[in-house]
C-alpha cells in the first residue's frame, strides 16, 4: 500500500498560512500569473543569517501555469544605518516551459533497506536547469587551450563554458514538515511531465 499525503490547492491560502508579507507575496505572485491558473506549486518561506548574524526572511513561490514558470522571490531587509524602516524586495520571473532544460529531484532516505514504496523522503531537493540565463547566478570555467600537437608551445589563449546557476529549493521533514516534502515531489513530477510534452 502506497502512502499519500494531500497537497495543498489554494497558492493564496498557502502564502497566507506562512504569513510572510501575504498581501505583498500574493499581489506580485497575481500580478505575473495574470489570467493563467496555477497547475502545481510550492511555497517555501526559510530564515537565513547574515554574517552579522541578524536574521533575514525569505519566501520563495514556484508556480506551474500551461505555458509558464513563474517564480516569485520576496526577501526581508533591514534599516540601514539612517534609521529607515526595514523593506522588502519582491522579484518574479516568467520562464517558458520550453526555457527548462531539466529538472532534478534528489530524495534523500534515512534507512534505505528497510524503505517502504511510496513513503515520503526525509528531504527533497528540487533542481531547475534552465535553457536561458534569466538573471541568476553563472559559472565561467576556463582552462588554457591547446591543439592536437604535444610539443607546441604555443599560447593557445582559453577556452571554457558558461553554465547557469541551476534553481535549486530545498525541503525537509524536521525543518518544513511532510506536507512540505509532499508538495515539493508533486510539484517536481508536474513540472517534468510538462517539459517532457513540450
Amino acid at each position: 500500500m502506497r502512502k499519500t499525503r494531500a497537497v495543498s490547492t489554494d497558492w493564496r491560502l498557502e502564502i497566507e498560512r506562512n504569513g510572510y508579507y501575504p498581501g505583498l507575496v500574493i499581489d506580485a505572485v497575481a500580478t505575473a500569473l495574470g489570467s493563467e491558473t496555477a497547475d502545481a506549486f510550492v511555497v517555501h518561506h526559510e530564515a537565513t543569517f547574515d554574517p552579522a548574524m541578524e536574521m533575514r526572511r525569505h519566501i520563495t513561490v514556484l508556480l506551474l501555469t500551461e505555458t509558464r514558470l513563474v517564480v516569485c522571490h520576496t526577501d526581508e531587509h533591514p534599516p540601514n544605518e539612517g534609521g529607515a524602516r526595514p523593506h522588502a524586495s519582491t522579484t518574479t520571473d516568467s520562464i517558458q516551459i520550453g526555457n527548462i532544460q531539466s529538472v532534478a529531484l534528489t530524495r534523500v532516505v534515512p534507512d534505505p533497506a528497510n524503505y517502504v514504496p511510496g513513503t515520503l523522503p526525509a528531504e527533497a531537493v528540487l533542481s531547475v536547469s534552465l535553457a536561458v540565463n534569466w538573471g541568476a547566478l553563472a559559472h565561467i570555467d576556463l582552462e588554457p587551450a591547446s591543439c592536437a600537437d604535444e610539443n607546441c608551445e604555443l599560447d593557445h589563449g582559453y577556452t571554457g563554458a558558461i553554465t547557469s546557476e541551476p534553481l535549486t529549493l530545498r525541503v525537509s521533514q524536521t525543518a518544513d514538515g511532510a506536507d512540505a516534502v509532499a508538495n515539493v515531489v508533486n510539484f517536481a513530477n508536474v513540472l517534468s511531465e510538462a517539459t517532457a510534452s513540450r
